[in-house]
């Protein structure tokens, strides 16, 4: 048995380089549910401290953008507001929770698919590489 060629190593560094990729892609996706919970709460203060201010109506809505979906469950203001921003953010916090436990599971399927792949394709150009030319 011959001893694999340069262009079957470099092959099988590519397969691990992109096991790798993938890895760092992961570590930038991870932490997305987080900051935007972060940020949803950021918002719901500031609507929280705004409808304590002088013109609650237009400063909320100044912040319904940047409130998002949570706009919805805490507008039209009303006597409740602070018992509906307290509501929106316990419901915010279980739907950005739902989100970052379904991102890390189709981050783990994307490493474990590439971590496979990269190694059958490894597997195959050493195979390969190792036969004799007849």
């Amino acid at each position: 048995m011959k001893s694999p060629s340069f262009a079957a190593i470099a092959f099988l560094v590519m397969a691990f380089a992109a096991v790798g990729l993938v890895g760092l892609l992961a570590t930038y996706a991870a932490p997305i549910p987080l900051e935007r919970a972060l940020a949803r709460e950021t918002a719901l203060d500031a609507a929280a401290a705004a409808a304590r201010g002088p013109q609650p109506s237009a400063a909320l809505d100044a912040l319904r953008l940047r409130l998002g979906e949570s706009a919805e469950a805490i507008l039209p203001i009303g006597p409740d507001i602070e018992a509906k921003i307290a509501r929106e953010r316990t419901a915010m916090r279980e739907r950005y929770l739902a989100d970052a436990d379904a991102t890390a599971t189709r981050l783990r399927w994307l490493v474990l698919i590439v971590t496979v792949m990269a190694a059958a394709f490894g597997a195959v150009v050493l195979r390969f590489s190792s036969r004799e030319v007849a």
